[in-house]
């Protein structure tokens, strides 16, 4: 394997690969067409107050009783987490126009969850910070990826400023969701039917959703015996939780009801304005002394999501490894939340993907010395 391996996609997967493979002394590079590392992890501060603590758009937290490779690698990068605030009441708004009705959940019915301080990017530094200098590209966009006749792999590449490269691989770890793979990527020969059927039928998990975070001077809402999870059938959020930091300041997040096509037609400001009027309904009037409102729409997200993942999810989707890929087999390796089977759309599931394509890379270098 004298060529790097060439891993496309700078989420978590992409990340904990590249750092695999460069503590087994593997030659990689990591080539991303973001402005940023992490993928659909994002942790964005407070506008104004450094202070204030960062806010999740994209996934929030894990749950380290079940998932043992998230635990674990926490504990060894030394990274400092607090549990998920769930004490007090939930509220439940049925119909317009009618009260919200507050519950007193039993005792241990929700399963403890942990967040990270300072984000889930805490998590996505730890990671990077472990990669050497220069491994990891941004601004660099994998166009095609040919195969020639003697079985050597050639990525095109685009820079941010125009200009473009040539790649060779020994091998490729796509680190993308499957959609993105099959939408924005040009094989050459294609890839086989069976395969890019299964890519273009996984949809890419949050892709059609979108997160509002309200930021507030301090959780008021705890104050009345509140924990600030409510779910409503009236929206626009259909679920909300606490999402403050454990730096004093408040937050309130919810996900949208409404399908990506109404937000579209709606507007940010239109949106925005229906949350706080929403988190007024639920909180009360010191909900609209809100100190600033984060928003992200996946579903608008180059990078994220194609036209077919504007469709709500009426069912948790069936993740798992894509099938063999005819002459591409032992040449590309998916990694990615939604090629994990028993951890498909979460955290943990991003992790293992890695792993496994990381075993699969060695595996391939052992058969190739041994030839």
């Amino acid at each position: 394997m004298s060529n790097p391996i060439v891993i496309v996609g700078a989420g978590l997967s992409g990340l904990r690969a590249a750092s695999l493979l460069s503590e087994l002394g593997i030659k990689c590079r990591v080539l991303e067409a973001r402005d940023r590392v992490g993928g659909r992890v994002l942790s964005t501060p407070h506008p104004n107050r450094s202070d204030a603590g960062k806010f999740d758009l994209g996934p929030t937290w894990f749950w380290p009783q079940h998932e043992k490779t998230m635990a674990n690698l926490v504990k060894e990068l030394n990274l400092e987490t607090f549990d998920q605030y769930t004490k007090g009441a939930m509220l439940s708004e049925r119909y317009h126009n009618a009260l919200p009705e507050r519950y007193v959940l039993p005792e241990n019915s929700l399963e403890r969850s942990v967040r990270f301080t300072g984000g889930v990017q805490s998590l996505i530094e730890a990671i990077e910070n472990t990669i050497p200098p220069g491994i990891v590209e941004l601004e660099t966009r994998v166009t095609a990826i040919r195969l020639d006749k003697t079985g050597a792999i050639t990525l095109d590449v685009e820079h941010a400023n125009g200009s473009k490269e040539e790649v060779y691989a020994s091998a490729v770890i796509l680190a993308l969701p499957p959609r993105i793979v099959a939408s924005h990527i040009e094989f050459s020969p294609s890839l086989p039917k069976n395969l890019m059927t299964d890519l273009v039928n996984k949809p890419t998990w949050m892709a059609g959703q979108a997160k509002a975070v309200a930021i507030y001077d301090h959780p008021f809402w705890r104050e009345s015996g509140l924990s600030g999870f409510a779910a409503s059938w009236v929206g626009p959020l259909q679920e909300i939780h606490d999402a403050s930091p454990n730096t004093g300041s408040g937050a309130l997040f919810g996900f949208f009801g409404m399908p990506a096509k109404m937000r579209r037609e709606l507007g940010e400001d239109e949106i925005l304005k229906l949350v706080i009027d929403q988190l007024v309904r639920l909180f009360g009037p010191d909900a609209n002394k809100v100190s600033s409102i984060l928003y992200k729409d996946w579903s608008g997200d180059f990078e994220t999501a194609v036209e077919e993942d504007s469709n709500p999810l009426r069912d948790f989707p069936v993740y798992g490894k894509p099938p063999q890929g005819g002459v591409w087999e032992n040449k590309i390796i998916f990694a990615g939340t939604e090629t994990n089977s028993q951890y498909g759309g979460h955290l943990e599931g991003a992790l293992q993907s890695a792993e496994q394509a990381v075993f699969e890379i060695t595996n391939l270098k052992n058969k190739t010395l041994l030839r």
